[in-house]
């Protein structure tokens, strides 16, 4: 993936305050950061961070925390987020770690448009395969509840047979999400993609 280079990035990533500098301390403690006991849901790959945002100021009873790799992409969400929410933060990680930060904590999991990884050598890499599912485990406080969107039909076959194998049921399988459902929250990939006219594929998976 190349990036471009966001002027001032290392300022932006400094000053904000909803970018949590050292997640690894908050391991089972996000609730009191948030200073509540309010459901936590996390999104895997939050790109620019409309989904993630947009959620956090529709829903104020839930709060929301956005995970991104990297620091450009990281840099362009956050100028976007409004002053006066409290209750969205933002982690620059890899997922790999995603188990040393969260601990029976997490009410639900949203994998947005991720990388396909279509290699069949680097299978493993894709956040729906048994490694991740493995790692997540662990962080849900209760159910375990993963909602999941991609335009790429070959990653979402290989995840609806990757949850079940994993003891998932699933559920609102839909191979054209926007056919019929227009009051969607969307990611910025969901909306080009949607313009180009092609399909989304989706399914909630719980168990």
């Amino acid at each position: 993936m190349r990036l471009r280079n966001v002027k001032n990035k290392e300022e932006i990533l400094n000053s904000s305050q909803f970018l949590i500098k050292n997640p690894f301390e908050y391991c089972g403690k996000w609730n009191k950061l948030f200073g509540n006991n309010n459901p936590i849901y996390i999104e895997i790959g939050m790109g620019k961070g409309k989904f993630i945002i947009e959620n956090a100021l529709k829903y104020k009873n839930i709060n929301f925390i956005g995970i991104e790799k990297y620091d450009s992409v990281v840099a362009k969400c956050l100028p976007k987020i409004d002053s006066s929410i409290e209750n969205l933060y933002i982690i620059r990680m890899d997922a790999l770690n995603i188990d040393k930060v969260f601990k029976n904590e997490i009410g639900r999991l949203y994998l947005n448009f991720s990388d396909p990884w279509p290699k069949v050598r680097h299978q493993s890499r894709r956040l729906s395969s048994r490694v991740f599912l493995e790692k997540y485990e662990n962080i849900f406080f209760k159910d375990k509840e993963i909602f999941m969107r991609t335009d790429n039909r070959d990653l979402f076959i290989y995840s609806l047979e990757s949850f079940s194998d994993f003891g998932y049921k699933l559920s609102d399988i839909s191979f054209d999400l926007h056919e019929k459902n227009e009051e969607l929250i969307t990611t910025e990939y969901e909306d080009k993609f949607c313009k180009e006219g092609l399909p989304i594929y989706s399914v909630i998976a719980k168990k």
